[in-house]
């Protein structure tokens, strides 16, 4: 029933996600707790348009928000002064180069202010979906030292961003703008962003109704014709879409 928070069976039990509509209101989203971040169960979640989100202390926390933030091909904008700065030469990127430090950079992030929610258990839990060739990351460099970068899965033809970080000035905008070059000359359908925020909008995020967004994941997720693999490439030129051509990924 709307309105109740579900609690899924323990660590090992089958997967029974309630379908997303029933998520609370209020906290948006909010639609179960409980279980495990075993691979299957995880990747299960985000086919169907759920991912957790908690910090220490709590159960694990299960969400489908309305609406949902997402890119979609041609979506990307970048600002002139954006697009000098990936030509000059100032960063370079790569791709499943360095997933541990984008992962412990992503928890950098939110602490000690606002705490973490990618705890320890979330940060193992990636780590092997990394392993098993379903995560994947972006690395953004600046004089060979690690400047920024963002991580997520892919399924199918669906990207899902889970965060980013930056320790220098645009280094996440290049995290995204290298991504996205990336996905759109491999046929992804979307990227999820989750939640709106200013930041995102202004790179061209926009919201679908949840309706709508789990219609894209169920197609988009259905093409078993991309087997999961890392996507390993050495440092190179910042690539967005429009930037001269060249495979990031080789």
């Amino acid at each position: 029933m709307r309105g109740q928070l579900v609690w899924l069976g323990p660590a090992g039990a089958p997967v029974d996600f309630p379908p997303p509509d029933q998520a609370l209101n209020w906290p948006n989203g909010l639609l179960a707790a409980g279980g495990d971040l075993a691979p299957g169960r995880l990747l299960e979640a985000y086919r169907r348009g759920i991912f957790p989100w908690y910090e220490e202390g709590q159960p694990i926390l299960w969400w489908s928000p309305d609406p949902r933030a997402v890119m979609l091909p041609g979506d990307l904008h970048l600002s002139r002064r954006m697009r000098r700065v990936m030509r000059s030469g100032r960063f370079s990127a790569s791709l499943d180069r360095d997933f541990a430090g984008v992962l412990a950079g992503c928890a950098r992030r939110h602490a000690p202010t606002v705490g973490t929610w990618i705890t320890r258990e979330m940060a193992e839990a990636y780590t092997r979906l990394h392993q098993l060739g379903h995560a994947h990351s972006v690395e953004i460099y600046r004089e060979e030292r690690l400047a920024g970068g963002l991580y997520g899965l892919a399924v199918g033809r669906a990207f899902f961003a889970e965060s980013m970080f930056s320790l220098v000035s645009d280094a996440s905008k290049a995290a995204l703008a290298h991504l996205w070059a990336v996905l759109e000359a491999e046929g992804f359908a979307f990227m999820d962003c989750q939640l709106q925020t200013p930041h995102l909008a202004s790179l061209g995020a926009r919201e679908l109704p949840r309706r709508e967004f789990l219609a894209l994941v169920k197609r988009a997720t259905a093409d078993s014709g991309r087997a999961p693999a890392l996507w390993t490439s050495p440092p190179g030129p910042v690539r967005w879409p429009g930037s001269p051509p060249g495979d990031a990924r080789n």
